[in-house]
């Protein structure tokens, strides 16, 4: 069983309002993270902030779509996925941000099959993307039972970065040359931080 963790609990500073309720191709931004990870999931859960209005959901996603909130206000994403790992049904996760709407459900398939096949040698904890040298931490599957403490742990201490939780795990990466094959323009990395980001109506 996969579950898909959404995390919905930014506070969108530099957007300069809830980006997640923007429009986009007809449907709230929030929307097309969703059914993405809807179409590879067993179950999807959105993380909110602590405090955050409760968002709309898809109701044509592929399967059920849960919400729960952060675990720690103002804890970032760490925390967010914190509060999803511990709603986690699944022996797997795929993590992605609800402000990713042009995900593509290949390379997100993809990174679980990866995860779920790594046999040789030691078990991997998670696979991610790696583009310009560097691992993305958005999108990554992750092995839910070994990630759990390990994200706990960090919300302990200090350190509450995604790439800080990467660096503590066993990752293993898609090269470009192997997961642009499957998304040529790299639209599975992109994000909305800003409304020029998004395209005219």
């Amino acid at each position: 069983m996969v579950t898909g963790i959404v995390l919905a609990g930014g506070r969108a500073t530099r957007f300069g309002a809830d980006k997640l309720v923007a429009p986009l191709e007809g449907r709230p931004l929030l929307h097309h993270a969703i059914l993405a990870v809807a179409s590879v999931s067993d179950e999807v859960v959105v993380v909110i902030g602590a405090d955050g209005a409760r968002p709309r959901l898809p109701v044509d996603a592929a399967t059920r779509v849960r919400v729960v909130r952060d675990s720690v206000a103002d804890g970032g994403p760490l925390a967010g996925l914190a509060a999803g790992l511990a709603a986690a049904r699944g022996r797997l996760a795929i993590l992605v941000g609800g402000d990713q709407p042009w995900l593509s459900p290949t390379i997100l398939a993809e990174l679980v099959l990866w995860l779920d096949s790594s046999v040789d040698g030691p078990q991997l904890d998670a696979v991610a993307l790696a583009e310009d040298g560097a691992i993305r931490p958005l999108p990554a599957a992750l092995r839910v039972a070994t990630v759990r403490p390990v994200v706990e742990a960090l919300l302990a201490g200090s350190s509450l970065s995604l790439v800080g939780l990467l660096e503590r795990l066993r990752v293993g990466t898609l090269d470009p040359e192997r997961w642009r094959a499957l998304d040529p323009e790299g639209a599975s990395l992109r994000d909305v931080d800003t409304p020029d980001a998004l395209p005219a109506p």
